[in-house]
Order: C-alpha cells, then sequence, then structure tokens
C-alpha cells in the first residue's frame, strides 16, 4: 500500500512548498524494515489475513508473509517500530516475534542451485543441437562433409563443456591439490579424454567423434549434482536463525530518560526497561517491577513464572504483565541465547563428519577406474605401438567406467523418496537424513509443542458455574496472559457473556482484578486469591465470599501423537521423553502414552548432553522438537524431525519437517528411509555388475568411445528406474 501525499491548496507560496518539502524530507529517511517470525500460521487465508491487517496500517508500504519461511517482511515508514507491527499481528490472534531484519539478509542465496541449473540448461541445449549433427554422421555422412559436421559440433560443445564442466573441473582440482581423489576426478578426466580423443580423430578425418558423448556426459552428471542440490536446497543454519531470533533493540535507562539503542551498545551494569510483551535482550537481573515471565520458547515449561525484584532472566524470556527494569549481567555473545547458537553450531559441524554411501564408495571406485585406464593404455600401446588406439581404448575404459549411475544411485532414490514422503506431509532437507533415518534406534520426544499442541485448554468449561465463568470472562478479557485467553476463549465458545465487573486492573505477576456486584473479584495465582496451590496448571476466581474457583488446564495432545509412539514402540525402538516442564506434568503424559522413560525440567544443555550422551553409548537417535531449547538437541542427534509449527530456529535446524500437525508419519518415515536405502545399496549393485560386464569389454577394444557413452546412459536409466520403485 502507498501512501499519497496531496499538497494542500494556498494562497502563499510558502505555504504550498511545505508539503513538498516535508515530503523529501520523509523520503531521505531510510524506510523502517521489519521482518517477524510467525510460528503459528498454517495456510494461505493466515497469509491473507495478515498481510490485510498490515497494509491497512497507514504508515506500512507494503507487506509480504512467506508460508514456508513462517515470517513476514515489512517496509514501513522510519516512526513504525515492530512492536506496532507485533501488537497488529497479535491482535489477530497470531503468535509473533521480531527478527533482525540485518542479520537475515546478510544470509548467502542460493547462487550454488542457480549456478548448477544454468550450467545444466546450457548442457543440455548444446546436447540436443550436437546429437542432431550426430545423427546426420551416422546416417552416412562421408568425408568433406563429415569432417565439416565434426568441427560444427566441437564448436558447439566445446564451449559448452568449458562452461557447463567447471563443478566438475573445480572439485576435481581441489581434491587433487591436497593429494586425494574424489568422483569428481574420473569424470573430469573421462570428460577431458573424449574431447582430446574426439579433438584428434577429426584432425585425422576419422569416422569417429565423440562430443555427442561428452556433452551427453556433462548433462547426465549435472542433472545427478542438480538433482542432489535440490534435495538440501531448503536447508540454512539454524545458528544464524538463532542468532536473528536476538532482540534487535532496547530501551536503556539512563538519568532517569529513557533511549533506543542497539543491543550491541549494551554493556553490563546497564538498566534495560522490558516492557509486557517484549522479549529480554540480555541476560540479567530484576531490578524493579513484578510480572509473570514466559520460558516456554527456552525451556519448555508451559507455567508461566512469578518474577520479582532480585530474579535472574534470560534473553530470549518473554515478559507477559508488567513493566520491567533489567540490570543487565551478560550482554551479546555471552547471553544464554547465544550460547544455545554455540551449542547448535558446534552440534551442526558434528553431523557434516557423517560419511554417504555415496562418498565412501567413491573413495574405492575412483583409484580402481584411474588404474584401470591407464593399464589399458599402456598395455594397448605396448602391444600396438599405435597412439591413437590405445588413447582410444583407454578414453573408452574411462567413459564407460564414469561415475554417472554411482552419482545418480543417491540423488535419484533420495528425489523419490522425498516425493513419497511429501504426500505423506513429510520435507526432507538434509542430503544424507535419509540414510540416517534408516539407522535409528531411539527416539527422543520434546513434550510442549511436538507431542503437545502447546496451548492451555481449559479443562471442563461446562461444570464450571455460569456466574463463575462469566466474571472470569470479564477479568481474562482485561489481560493479554496465556492463561487469561484461554478462559475467555472457552467462555466464548460456551456463549457466556462477560459479567458486569467494573475497575478491572492488571497486577504484574499476580493476575487481574476488578469489582463485581460490589465486592472485590480477583482472578490468577492461588496465594494471591487465597487458594491452594496444585500440581496441575491452574488459574483460581475469588469471588469475595466462598472458596476460590479452580480453572484447570491441560494441553491437547497433538494429532497423531499416540499412534506415533505406538508405532515406533511396536518397531522395536526405544522412546524417551524429555521436556523443560514440571515433572508432575512430564509424568503424566509420559503414563498416557505409555512412554516408559522420561526426564523433567530439562535446560537446552541438558538435553543436549543427554542426546550427546545417547550417541556415544552407541544409539542412532531421532529428536523430535520444536522450541528453541530443542534446537541444541536437534543438531546433536543422529536425525531429527521437527513439526511445521516449529519456532524458524527448531524447523532450520532439522533434517525433516512435519508439513501438517499429525505426528503419525514418523512410523511410516522410519520404514521409508529403510526402503530408500536398500534402494541405494541395490543401484550401487547394478552399477558394479555393469562395470563387471561393460569393463572387459572396452578393454578387449570392443567399445567405441561412442558404445562407451551409450552403455553409460544404459546404466544411469536402469538407476533411475529402480529408484522410481519406491514411489
Amino acid at each position: 500500500m502507498t501512501a499519497t501525499l496531496r499538497p494542500t491548496p494556498s494562497a502563499c507560496p510558502a505555504c504550498s512548498a511545505a508539503p513538498a518539502a516535508e515530503a523529501l524530507a520523509a523520503r531521505d529517511l531510510p524506510d523502517a524494515r521489519i521482518a517477524l517470525s510467525l510460528p503459528t500460521i498454517h495456510c494461505a487465508a493466515c497469509i491473507s489475513k495478515i498481510e490485510s491487517a498490515l497494509d491497512a496500517h497507514p504508515q506500512v508500504r507494503s507487506a509480504r508473509v512467506n508460508l514456508t519461511l513462517k515470517r513476514a517482511s515489512i517496509d514501513a515508514a522510519p516512526e513504525v517500530t515492530a512492536e506496532e507491527m507485533r501488537a497488529v499481528v497479535e491482535g489477530l490472534g497470531y503468535e509473533a516475534h521480531e527478527l533482525d531484519a540485518g542479520t537475515l539478509s546478510a544470509k548467502a542465496t542460493d547462487r550454488a542451485g542457480r549456478e548448477l541449473l544454468m550450467r545444466l540448461a546450457v548442457a543440455g541445449f548444446a546436447a540436443m543441437n550436437v546429437m542432431l549433427l550426430s545423427i546426420s554422421v551416422w546416417s552416412g555422412a562421408e568425408a568433406a562433409t563429415r569432417d565439416l559436421f565434426h568441427w560444427i559440433s566441437a564448436a558447439i560443445a566445446l564451449p559448452a563443456i568449458a562452461f557447463s564442466g567447471v563443478p566438475f573441473f573445480r572439485n576435481a582440482w581441489a581434491a587433487l591439490r591436497q593429494g586425494r581423489l574424489n568422483m569428481d576426478v574420473p569424470i573430469t578426466l573421462a570428460i577431458g579424454l573424449a574431447v582430446i580423443t574426439s579433438l584428434w580423430e577429426t584432425a585425422l578425418s576419422g569416422e569417429h567423434a565423440y562430443f555427442d558423448a561428452a556433452i551427453a556426459l556433462t548433462f547426465f552428471l549435472l542433472a545427478g549434482r542438480y538433482l542432489d542440490h535440490r534435495t538440501r536446497a531448503i536447508a540454512r543454519s539454524a545458528a544464524e536463525e538463532l542468532t536473528a531470533l536476538e532482540v534487535p533493540r532496547a530501551t536503556r535507562l539512563k538519568g532517569g530518560a529513557e533511549e533506543m539503542v542497539s543491543v550491541s551498545e549494551l554493556a553490563v551494569g546497564d538498566l534495560i526497561l522490558v516492557r509486557p510483551g517484549g522479549r529480554m535482550p540480555v541476560d540479567g537481573e530484576i531490578a524493579q517491577g513484578t510480572s509473570e515471565i514466559d520460558r516456554s520458547l527456552l525451556t519448555g515449561e508451559t507455567r508461566p513464572v512469578f518474577a520479582g525484584e532480585g530474579q535472574a532472566v534470560s534473553a530470549g524470556e518473554v515478559n507477559l504483565t508488567g513493566p520491567l527494569t533489567v540490570r543487565a549481567t551478560a550482554v551479546g555473545a555471552e547471553t544464554s541465547l547465544h550460547r544455545m547458537a554455540d551449542l547448535v553450531a558446534i552440534a551442526e559441524s558434528g553431523r557434516s563428519r557423517y560419511t554417504s554411501l555415496a562418498d565412501r564408495a567413491a573413495k574405492l571406485y575412483a583409484p580402481g577406474v584411474h588404474i584401470l585406464s591407464a593399464l589399458a593404455f599402456a598395455g594397448w600401446y605396448l602391444a600396438t605401438w599405435d597412439l591413437r588406439t590405445a588413447l582410444n581404448i583407454a578414453a573408452a575404459v574411462l567413459i564407460i567406467t564414469c561415475p554417472c549411475a554411482l552419482g545418480l544411485a543417491v540423488p535419484a532414490v533420495t528425489t523419490a523418496a522425498s516425493g513419497r514422503l511429501f504426500r505423506r506431509g513429510m520435507l526432507i532437507k538434509h542430503e544424507t537424513a535419509l540414510e540416517r533415518l534408516a539407522q535409528v534406534d531411539t527416539v527422543v520426544f520434546d513434550k510442549t509443542g511436538t507431542l503437545t499442541a502447546g496451548t492451555p485448554r481449559l479443562d471442563a468449561p461446562g461444570a464450571l458455574p455460569r456466574e463463575a465463568m462469566a466474571v472470569a470472562r470479564a477479568l481474562a478479557e482485561g489481560s493479554s496472559h496465556p492463561l487469561a485467553r484461554a478462559i475467555a476463549g472457552a467462555a466464548r465458545e460456551a456463549g457466556i457473556d462477560a459479567a458486569a465487573v467494573s475497575d478491572v486492573t492488571e497486577v504484574p505477576g499476580y493476575g487481574t482484578k476488578g469489582c463485581h456486584e460490589g465486592r472485590e473479584v480477583r482472578l490468577g495465582r492461588a496465594s494471591w486469591t487465597g487458594a491452594e496451590p496444585r500440581a496441575q496448571t491452574a488459574s483460581f476466581l475469588s469471588m469475595g465470599e466462598g472458596a476460590p474457583v479452580a480453572f484447570a488446564f491441560t494441553d491437547a495432545l497433538r494429532p497423531g501423537a499416540a499412534e506415533a509412539v505406538e508405532a515406533l514402540v511396536a518397531d522395536g525402538k526405544r522412546v524417551i521423553l524429555m521436556s523443560g516442564d514440571t515433572e508432575p506434568a512430564v509424568a503424566a503424559l509420559a503414563a498416557r502414552l505409555g512412554i516408559a522413560e522420561w526426564t523433567a525440567e530439562a535446560l537446552p544443555a541438558d538435553k543436549a548432553a543427554r542426546v550427546e550422551a545417547l550417541g556415544a553409548a552407541g544409539a542412532h537417535v531421532l529428536m523430535v522438537g520444536d522450541g528453541l531449547n530443542d534446537t541444541a538437541a536437534l543438531t546433536a542427534a543422529h536425525v531429527s524431525v521437527s513439526p511445521a509449527s516449529a519456532l524458524d530456529a527448531a524447523r532450520v535446524a532439522s533434517d525433516i519437517v512435519l508439513l501438517g500437525n499429525d505426528l503419525s508419519p514418523i512410523g511410516a518415515a522410519c520404514a521409508t528411509a529403510r526402503s530408500a536405502t536398500r534402494r541405494i545399496r541395490e543401484n550401487f549393485r547394478i552399477a558394479t555388475v555393469y562395470n563387471l560386464v561393460a569393463v572387459p569389454l572396452a578393454v578387449a577394444g570392443l567399445c567405441s568411445p561412442l558404445i562407451a557413452a551409450l552403455a553409460m546412459s544404459a546404466s544411469s536409466i536402469t538407476v533411475s528406474l529402480n529408484a522410481l520403485r519406491l514411489r
């Protein structure tokens, strides 16, 4: 939405110029670029609703919501703040967190994917044209006409190969400089020898040139490389996402005055004002004020915690009800949120050390190919003293043994398996995720937001006195506390109107009070309303007479949670529940789902340490989690899954994302992964059998480089068809 300035007509030239001058000054100021994380959006209707509300704001230039990233990007007037935009989104009933737009914009774009696609297109276009010329030669073109077609083929193929083959040439050179071999070394040699042999044959007016084989080889291998890249194109650095979640600005109190500063300017000892709804920008101690703190994103604990003077708070925690003045004790890289990002980065580096089946095959395959080709060249040269014949046979051996089938074996299966799982609601992000998932023998679940929906629901609202519900609704609608919102929502669903309650006031850290029929009524903590505390999450209503009415809450199970646990246990997996929530809540859920092992009140570092300990003991751990407190454990696990409703950082840290709310596909994913791994091993066997048959023919001189290229293409097609059986 673009605001248009309309100057007010005036007889005074100076007055007429004023609006234009103001507009010019406004244009000189940079627009505010605000990024919000929206973890609870799930469909196109959510996008439309949020974009319409943001665009309706008079100072918003444009607003776009990305459903895949669950993120809103807003361009607004310079004076617009992220808090205003958060308020607009949360007013629609969606959760919103500010992201550091600068950190996100600094991230690299997918240049590698675009480069591969561009080189693939060039190779494909060149291959089609060279094949047309080759058909003319095969049809009987002779002498000067044949030579002309060969030179035209060379003019098309040589620059196309030089451009399209760069990824292989670059990787092969990097490996050789370090004194090692990889899959790209025999690929580069095969392409190079095919080109050299073809130029030699063309220069000598030979009958056969193999430019078509060289460019087709390049095209097939680039197709495999691009498929491999696409299986992990969505993966991004979880550590960067965590850094972007840090609050970019804070209100510092200096000499009694408020000033908005960048978090990077804060120092230990500074006093920082955190208003209700705001996140803590630093680790610190509360110097003034009382409130309640939501620690669920960091610890998984569903119950808000009372916060008063002298209490320690951590960066990333959300202040719920009252303004707090916090004295900073750790800033920047020393905060708990930043330390969690470090844990994630360490875990990611450990995951990158996993060696895929294709890499292990290449380690054995590449040296054998080179030795065989060199022996074929030496043997034929010594037998015939004909350099042309020896070079042709060496080229044929290299082409026929070129690891095109091996290069396609993994991406073809991964793409087929990913498509199958995508139709069941699972998105595979990491290139080795399926191989690792097939090895899983232990599954660790987070509780809040993973096995449960993550939002409190009022127990049996119909069993509560109607008058109490009416009064509670009136008090609850004056608060943004999650339990208050749950009470107000339940009352609305039951058709209970709010009672006439006057002077509604929120008391930070305790609850909400007001006046009803001449009596003070209170809704909030047990100690504040005169009630006895309970192990179960609860809020209490004091009506001034009689015992306080208890409003008990439970977190509903996520759809498919029971089925997922049952399927994993039936499959022989060890299932563990690990949560930052309280012991009674975790024990109750474990008993409900039949999970024998569970851990309560686990901090993020505790979760990561437990997962690492399981791995060190020989277990292959699948971690399923959704919160900031799970990111380190997700990256430390052998393989990890997070729901689409998870916070960006958790979703990015995981290898697999559940696109819907249903957890039941997790059990089927393990079976699909085992099947995919079997297909990969079958493809390796197909490639091996093909080489055992084809290589002796090439060494014996019975295969020209062209026949070798056709045989190589046939093996690649066989591998791809075998992969399609997964669909």
